[in-house]
């Protein structure tokens, strides 16, 4: 009974006639946003030739948003990768492309890579504290004409808060407390922000605490080895800071200062490892860091020949990930295994920005550049202790130490150049823009490197990738408007498939550098109808993605004269993606008084993914999702019943793998600002307590005979709340 108890008492909460306050318009119009990222200008997003989302402060709040996978957890298209055993999220996947081939990026700065070898070591792309933030903004689709390397998929851009955030309306201080629970993984979260201001200078420091357990799923085999489907257990604890000290020596300028770090640990006791044959234990310590500082100009009225404003900022940004593992063997040894990350860069941005018309035509040119100087080192070290009580350093496959790739340092350098230009009274755009990115890789063998490759020769390399672009908007009436898009999209040859790191001669394998390799392309078209009025938007847009000289890490190419058998990166593979989207909101109180307040919003994402290559599906497309909410809002509280449904798994490369069936899930949430600057949000997600499988929650395809299928599947019911109270 307890399932429409709950569904019961939120209508009778929302209809009740006895809460006679106004109530508050409802805020349909998403397409009213404005964002940056789509552009480097500030366009409302129904002034852009491209799919963008925009995801504010509030919808986070009020969605109780606690890591990217609740962030995007109304956005079909967009999903998150996961490991369910031990490393938890992994990095985002858009229109069917995941891992380094999506950009990333927190203040226009790139988040660093992500790397995994074995059962190991896997360096993820989580390094982002949502409490952090004040926008996310994504863009759907190839981006590299704006965004150099990495953005074939798509760009998702973190914007933190900023003093003046804080300090509206003439104040001159603030104080803000957060208090949270998230019921996924029984998480306790705390956060504090102090800013202040005055006539010139401004700062503001936020600071967030969290800890909790694994997150749940609806196995119920809690066994202690790898029958297991439950969770393994976790203990987690986290933490972050952002601090920014701006100072305005006039209206027109701004110098801001940004220190910002995190650190997230996770102790997992890895029962799903255990096979008793050969492990009988295993723990494991993780442990993922990352500091940026930077100074950043900013001048809104430069005035010069060149460019009216003008942005720039230098930076520093270091991450490390460090995951150790203790394996207990069943002949009485014991196995400790450590794996450590680093990424180091710096990096110089500068945007100029100019305003002029030309006969009937109005431009507006941004031009600019962007640069990075990179140093990534990765190495696997451990030992053995032999149940005679001796120690080792022979783990075989390996003799530790050993690095997978070389210590590598890597340039990065881009120009370009979009124009948009309007023209036949406002209401055609046309985006012209191009790219021109240098790439440099010089790779360094260490000790470590050479004595675990004897003979290999290091291969460096030198790209350079032009990426051009075209889009138009042509508003037909005052509420449609019909947009269209070509862009093209590349990704560098990463350090770790240019230089491979891995020979054995015991076991009869060796890796060759590949100084040959291409860049990763991408060619795609977009076409999109929008609706927007008062009382209702629409958006529907198909795409067509064709990619080009995929590389396929350690190939098997043949055996050379030793008798070794000879891996090596290659580009191998074609693909295509091919799709469509639909986003759409109703204001009822536009439509009629009596129906003030309500509002609905509903959004579908399709795609399908072909391998040309082999001419087989792409496994790493999603199935059919859509989500549709319906809110109520009042001056000072509100609630919303939302919806998420999926269709099954369908086309995956091999007939043996498991589909995951489709599914539609519930859940609500409300908010209530009891006094003034005090809000509470709670929300019950899952409310029918389904069990379900997100596609994107398996990191491999699984046979279909799998014992452990429920390993993957989602949380239950789940209950999550934030208090925030501010002065």
């Amino acid at each position: 009974m307890i399932r429409p108890t709950i569904l019961s008492a939120a209508l009778w909460v929302v209809l009740s006639p006895a809460h006679a306050e106004t109530a508050a318009p409802a805020e349909p119009r998403d397409f009213d946003r404005v964002q940056v990222t789509a552009t480097r200008t500030e366009r409302a997003v129904s002034d852009v030739a491209a799919t963008v989302d925009v995801i504010d402060r509030e919808q986070l709040d009020r969605q109780l948003a606690q890591d990217i996978h609740d962030m995007v957890r109304y956005e079909p298209g967009i999903s998150v990768t996961r490991s369910a055993a031990r490393f938890g999220l992994g990095g985002f996947r858009i229109r069917g492309l995941d891992g380094n081939r999506v950009l990333i990026q927190t203040d226009g700065i790139a988040m660093p890579k992500s790397f995994d070898i074995g059962s190991f070591a896997s360096a993820n792309r989580n390094f982002t504290d949502l409490e952090t933030l004040k926008r996310v903004e994504i863009v759907r689709g190839p981006a590299s004409s704006l965004y150099g390397s990495d953005a074939l998929g798509g760009v998702v851009a973190f914007v933190t808060k900023d003093p003046a955030d804080y300090l509206k309306d003439g104040k001159g201080s603030h104080v803000g407390l957060k208090f949270g629970y998230d019921g996924d993984w029984q998480g306790l979260l705390g956060g504090a922000t102090v800013a202040f201001g005055g006539e010139r200078w401004s700062g503001m420091v936020n600071a967030n605490h969290r800890q909790g357990q694994e997150t749940g799923n609806k196995g119920e085999v809690r066994s202690l080895d790898n029958t297991r489907t439950a969770p393994n257990p976790q203990d987690r604890d986290g933490r972050s800071v952002l601090s920014k000290l701006v100072y305005a020596p006039d209206e027109g300028q701004r110098f801001r200062l940004t220190v910002e770090g995190n650190e997230d640990i996770t102790d997992t006791d890895v029962y799903s490892a255990i096979d008793h044959a050969t492990t009988t234990g295993m723990a494991a310590h993780d442990k993922q860091t990352r500091a940026r500082v930077s100074f950043a100009h900013e001048m809104d009225a430069l005035d010069a020949a060149f460019a009216d404003s003008l942005r720039w900022q230098l930076y520093r940004q270091d991450s490390e990930t460090t995951q150790v593992t203790n394996e207990a063997r069943a002949n009485g040894s014991r196995r400790h295994r450590e794996f450590n990350f680093d990424q180091r860069v710096y990096g110089a941005q500068a945007q100029f920005d100019k305003g002029l018309a030309t006969g009937a035509v109005e431009h507006a040119l941004t031009w600019g550049f962007d640069g990075a100087w990179t140093e990534t080192r990765q190495k696997r070290n451990g030992y053995q202790v032999l149940a005679d009580g001796s120690t080792s350093s022979t783990v075989l496959p390996d003799v530790f130490p050993v690095r997978d790739f070389p210590i590598s340092k890597t340039t990065e350098l881009g120009l370009y150049a979009q124009d948009e230009m309007r023209f036949a009274s406002g209401r055609v755009s046309l985006v012209p823009g191009v790219r021109v990115d240098h790439y440099r890789l010089s790779p360094e063998a260490d000790a470590i490197f050479s004595g675990d490759n004897p003979g290999v020769a290091l291969a460096s390399l030198r790209k350079t990738s032009v990426s051009p672009k075209l889009g138009m908007v042509w508003r037909f009436d005052e509420q449609w408007s019909l947009f269209a898009g070509y862009a093209h999209g590349f990704r560098s040859p990463p350090y770790n498939d240019v230089n491979l790191g891995f020979t054995n001669v015991m076991f009869g394998y060796t890796a060759i550098p590949n100084p040959d390799l291409k860049p990763e392309t991408s060619n795609g078209l977009e076409l999109g109808l929008r609706y927007l009025a008062p009382a209702a938007y629409v958006s529907l847009s198909g795409y067509w993605n064709d990619y080009r000289d995929f590389i396929e890490s350690q190939r098997y190419v043949g055996i050379n004269a030793q008798g070794l058998m000879v891996f090596q990166s290659q580009n191998i593979a074609d693909a295509r993606i091919h799709g469509a989207e639909l986003k759409a909101g109703v204001d009822f109180g536009e439509l009629t008084p009596a129906l003030a307040g309500w509002s609905l919003r509903g959004a579908a994402a399709w795609s399908r993914g072909q391998n040309r290559t082999e001419d087989l599906p792409l496994d790493s497309v999603d199935p059919l999702r859509g989500t549709l909410g319906l809110m109520y809002d009042r001056d000072d509280w509100g609630v919303e019943l939302a919806g998420t449904f999926a269709r099954r798994k369908d086309r995956v490369a091999s007939d043996s793998a498991w589909r995951p069936a489709g599914y539609g899930v519930l859940d609500l949430m409300a908010h209530w600002t009891f006094a003034p600057g005090a809000t509470v949000n709670v929300g019950v997600f899952n409310l029918a307590d389904r069990a379900y499988i997100d596609w994107s929650s398996l990191a491999s395809t699984l046979a279909a005979s799998s014992t452990v299928l429920d390993r993957y599947s989602n949380p239950g019911r789940t209950l999550s709340a934030s208090l925030s109270v501010a002065w």
